[in-house]
């Protein structure tokens, strides 16, 4: 039972550093590209519009939906080292 408990501790502890990283890369590409840095994007065009205003209205959608395929492939892959994971 004590195992099975720091297996399920330590399974916590790798799922809040994933879900830290990913949430920092989307907050750095959302806020950050779109809002800190965005004077600076400007200067650089996509599709014909500033690249800090793309951030701020398309890329940070993208990014996050990037974002989720990641963490649905990471976690999958969590799960099957700790365990849990439903195919086996």
């Amino acid at each position: 039972m004590q195992n099975s408990t720091a297996n399920a501790k330590k399974y916590w502890k790798e799922n809040l550093k994933l879900l830290s990283i990913l949430l920092s890369l989307w907050f750095l590409v959302s806020f950050g590209a779109g809002i800190l840095f965005r004077t600076f994007l400007d200067q650089f065009y996509l599709a014909g519009f500033p690249l800090g205003f793309w951030f701020a209205q398309q890329g940070s959608i993208y990014v996050f939906v990037l974002l989720i395929f990641a963490y649905v492939v990471l976690m999958n892959k969590l799960d099957r080292k700790y365990g849990y994971s439903a195919d086996e």
